[in-house]
């Protein structure tokens, strides 16, 4: 990172309101924001949450991020504040909820984001994966299941494996399911998944697994101005994630692929995009075709902080375009082998890969090596980590066998 040490406040500096602190994007989200000498407000749904320990915020606000209570609260924050704030959400739903009453936070809100119908498009995965196939784009084969009937097409239409998902992470999946998507290997298996979590969601995404390993994983970040132009592209690398194969990253690299870029620019601008976008597509191993594994947009991601690691102002790029300053110098990623990190998780994944002897302590510690930026851990803001570690010790503590 660029600086990890807060600079002094310009007194005159639009504030940024975090929506969705009590998460690492937001922790990340708002310490990028705090070093650039920028007031940070904080919006959380636990303040509870390690992250939420964090000492960048001047003010946390606890509210719930989805729905008409978080627009609710996020106009009350809005009339308390002396100048108009640029809103940065952090997750889906808080994205959805900004989106469609957009006209309303206006007053209060600088507001990086395309239509309503854009925004709801490419975050619903069920609709996203509808309009990729009519346009074209480089998807696996798909199909929606609304009924056990259409599970029992799917068992024999797709080729095994297959990955099911929800076209949206609602708080009745994340209750119900214990993993964001599912890898099923057979006909028996997805049927009994969609048994078992059916219900929990309007429709299920089931896909054509895409072979290789996590390193054929690739995402591009970027930001996209009002004329759809992208200003900032950042691509990375998966080295690892947690759990393996359908987990989350947790060790990723800047890489060059102009592939991955190209598609990120030409599926955004072709769509008039405004704001934060994020594409990751996955290198088949077979084909060596990159397919669309699918795009977050409107908010920053756990790994977009890669790119502030490499020398790249993705997010205060994103701030001075929306207020009309001028931009950072340095938008172009220029690939110094910046990595981001989430310690924690780097640690379950290289312990598995370490006991199936596909990775020594060694090529661990090499692994890690060259610039970077950790999730969590900042020696000026150490609290975050601190109990983080604090909360793993205690699940440990409780799972151990009496």
């Amino acid at each position: 990172m660029r600086n990890d040490r807060p600079t002094q406040v310009r007194g005159d500096a639009a504030p940024v309101v975090v929506v969705g602190l009590d998460s690492i994007t937001g922790l990340q989200t708002a310490r990028i924001f705090a070093w650039r000498g920028i007031p940070v407000l904080g919006m959380a749904e636990d303040l509870t949450h390690f992250c939420c320990r964090t000492r960048v915020c001047e003010r946390i606000v606890r509210a719930e991020l989805s729905g008409e209570a978080l627009v609710e609260a996020l106009v009350e924050l809005g009339s308390s504040l002396d100048q108009k704030a640029v809103l940065v959400p952090c997750t889906d739903l808080s994205v959805l909820a900004i989106a469609r009453r957009k006209g309303e936070l206006e007053p209060a809100y600088h507001i990086a984001l395309p239509e309503a119908d854009i925004v709801e498009l490419l975050t619903d995965k069920a609709r996203f994966a509808t309009y990729a196939t009519e346009q074209g784009l480089p998807i696996p084969k798909t199909m929606l299941l609304l009924s056990r009937e259409d599970a029992e097409q799917a068992a024999d239409s797709l080729r095994f494996p297959l990955v099911v998902k929800p076209p949206l992470k609602t708080a009745l999946w994340e209750r119900r399911a214990r993993e964001k998507a599912y890898k099923v290997e057979n006909d028996r298996e997805l049927l009994a998944l969609y048994d078992e979590l059916g219900d929990a969601v309007d429709v299920l995404v089931a896909q054509e697994w895409i072979s290789g390993s996590e390193g054929d994983h690739f995402t591009c970040n970027a930001y996209f101005d009002r004329t759809a132009r992208p200003l900032v592209t950042f691509v990375t690398r998966k080295i690892r994630q947690w759990p393996p194969q359908t987990g989350q990253g947790s060790l990723a690299v800047e890489w060059r692929n102009d592939a991955v870029r190209d598609e990120t620019v030409r599926l955004f601008s072709g769509m008039g995009f405004w704001g934060l976008a994020y594409l990751e597509l996955k290198r088949d191993a077979k084909t060596g075709e990159h397919l669309i594994v699918e795009p977050n947009i409107g908010r920053p991601t756990g790994r977009s902080a890669t790119a502030e690691a490499g020398g790249v102002e993705l997010l205060y790029a994103m701030y001075c375009d929306i207020l009309g300053l001028p931009l950072p110098d340095d938008l172009a990623q220029r690939f110094v082998g910046a990595k981001w990190i989430y310690l924690g998780r780097d640690l379950r994944s290289a312990l598995h890969y370490w006991r199936r002897g596909e990775l020594s302590a060694r090529g661990w510690i090499e692994s890690l090596r060259g610039p970077k930026i950790d999730a969590v851990f900042s020696w000026s803001d150490p609290l975050p980590f601190c109990f983080d570690v604090g909360r793993v010790f205690s699940l440990a503590r409780r799972t151990e066998p009496a």
